[in-house]
């Protein structure tokens, strides 16, 4: 029986390793098993598969794959759900100051090999993280978590160093690994262990059948995975594919080399699209998680002060000669004609923002409609607030003209766009801006010492969405050298309304949401940035794919019921 499971694992891999080197004018032809989904990477690919060790795109794809965690979500809510497939929290609670969460495992739950899948491995995980020799990128999960405990087999506990509505964000602990095959590996030795770029065993609907660096990595359906929605992991297989570069992907996908594409450039998305209006593939856009803003300096940049003192009061910092005036903030907003920095800087692929919070987030306000482009009125709100045009155009007010400076990061060509426009719109209401393109070092370096006008730069927001806005706009993180609350924003409505938000006695989502939407109305009334717009996001399969039903953040939720069909 081993020889015949051998042999039947080795055919496996051959087919998947075939069906990577068909020539691009060849339809993939489906497995009576349910075929093989393809997908491009561009770039490097990945170099190792070890969950403790995992932090950057290629490897995510795969080990999400392999793998469990400790919860999941519900794709269609883009919440956190107990017992979701492919997790191992069946429920969980929280004490009342939400500073420790039991979680509750499930007992069904095993490795590939056959081994149950317990708190041991969650604690081995948190060994790990906690060892510097290790090599883990998880070391941030240190400052969020006091400790961890496993008093059963199925039963967690995470302390907290803070309370909040958040505990499942933070109390999640990540690279959950099967310890029984780690025994007698050092932190040290870690990187360098077999299982790194050979994992023998996983828990998830694909199974490990071959990496090539550089090439490709090859997965076969996992037979034994429970979660399977139908009872069984439809696809034979899952190739990720790697491909020089964007445009190299891209084409590859449309001649049908392979059948499944994330996240293509801007630039050609419309190929995509005309590929999809022509029913040869399907596509899914939607808006991101990467969105782009200007930020406002409000505090006087000749003598920047941190937002509070050792006691938490505000300190004085002064104001800007020109942000510091909320009248002028708006007028700028007014000023700028995002929907013409869309069509430009991302091919039209963008979705505006009202606020600071991302439109797909649960937390959103939909009531709240992004500020519209008026230049008349943003000239009305400065003639109104003394700013009156000079003789050379430009605006003025008790001797100080209305000329700033706009940096951003060099040789980003989507900033770079931005930046020039905002320049030319400003111009038409009597601004002055004075483009700086600079290395994002320097940039960054700015950036922190608060010693400079306005700038362009973007946040990414993870997955589920944390609309907490403490470490961006709060005062306690207006630190000079290092604080997220560069601009020197302090609004004491809005920071009773987050902290309200996060901290609310028994966490009740629709109070949460309430109060994160008025806190969106609260930042859009002040503006200490002008939120731009997030760059949208795609996903596509070829029209064979059959099951291909995306959520954003969620390509491959429901992957195990996928089938590629044949092409006749």
């Amino acid at each position: 029986m081993k020889n015949v499971i051998k042999l039947g694992f080795l055919g496996m891999a051959l087919a998947l390793a075939a069906a990577a080197l068909l020539p691009a004018a060849t339809p993939i032809v489906a497995q009576e098993d349910g075929g093989i989904i393809i997908e491009g990477t561009f770039g490097a690919g990945p170099n190792q598969f070890n969950p403790l060790l995992c932090n950057d795109t290629a490897c995510n794809r795969i080990v999400g794959l392999l793998f469990p965690g400790l919860t999941g979500t519900d794709p269609a809510t883009a919440t956190f759900k107990a017992g979701a497939p492919g997790s191992l929290a069946k429920e969980w609670s929280v004490s009342e100051d939400l500073k420790v969460v039991t979680y509750k495992l499930r007992d069904d739950a095993k490795w590939s090999d056959g081994t149950p899948i317990t708190t041991k491995d969650i604690m081995y995980a948190w060994e790990m993280i906690q060892n510097d020799e290790s090599g883990s990128p998880f070391t941030f999960v240190r400052g969020r978590v006091a400790s961890v405990e496993a008093p059963d087999d199925y039963t967690l506990v995470v302390t907290l160093n803070e309370g909040s509505c958040d505990y499942l964000w933070d109390a999640s602990i990540p690279g959950i690994s099967p310890s029984h095959l780690f025994a007698d590996v050092k932190p040290a030795e870690l990187k360098d262990n077999a299982f790194s770029t050979t994992p023998s065993v996983g828990f998830g609907p694909f199974k490990f059948v071959e990496f090539r660096a550089g090439e490709q990595t090859s997965l076969a359906g996992n037979e034994l995975y429970t979660d399977a929605a139908e009872g069984k992991v439809k696809p034979a297989g899952f190739i990720y594919k790697v491909v020089p570069d964007q445009t190299v992907m891209i084409e590859q996908f449309l001649a049908g080399e392979t059948n499944l594409l994330d996240s293509p450039a801007v630039n050609r998305m419309a190929d995509i699209k005309a590929a999809g209006d022509a029913g040869d593939v399907q596509v899914f856009s939607f808006p991101g998680v990467s969105w782009d803003y200007i930020g406002l300096n409000l505090a006087d940049p000749t003598n920047p002060q941190n937002g509070v003192d050792e006691n938490g009061n505000p300190i004085d910092q002064g104001k800007h000669p020109i942000f510091g005036d909320v009248q002028v903030r708006k007028a700028l907003a007014l000023g700028l004609d995002v929907d013409a920095m869309i069509k430009t800087a991302v091919f039209g692929e963008g979705t505006r923002m009202a606020s600071n919070i991302i439109p797909t987030s649960w937390a959103v306000n939909p009531d709240l409609k992004p500020i519209p482009y008026n230049a008349e009125e943003a000239a009305k709100i400065l003639d109104e607030a003394g700013w009156k045009v000079g003789a050379d155009g430009i605006r003025e007010k008790d001797g100080v003209r209305l000329s700033f400076n706009l940096m951003t990061n060099a040789g980003n060509t989507r900033r770079e766009a931005i930046v020039t426009l905002a320049k030319d719109q400003l111009a038409q209401i009597g601004v002055e801006v004075n483009v700086e393109l600079l290395d994002f070092n320097l940039v960054i370096e700015r950036f922190y010492s608060q010693t400079y006008d306005a700038f362009v730069l973007g946040w990414r927001s993870g997955y589920p969405n944390r609309p907490d806005g403490t470490q961006l706009f709060d005062s306690s993180s207006d630190i000079v050298g290092s604080g997220s609350n560069m601009v020197s924003w302090y609004n004491e409505e809005w920071e009773k309304l987050n902290s309200d938000a996060l901290t609310l006695a028994g966490c009740d989502m629709d109070a949460r949401i309430k109060l994160y939407q008025k806190a969106q109305e609260v930042f859009q009334a002040d503006l200490p940035y002008i939120p731009l717009f997030v760059i949208n996001g795609m996903y596509a399969a070829r029209s064979n794919v059959k099951g291909f039903s995306p959520y954003q953040a969620q390509l491959l939720w429901n992957v195990d019921t996928w089938e590629v069909l044949s092409v006749e």
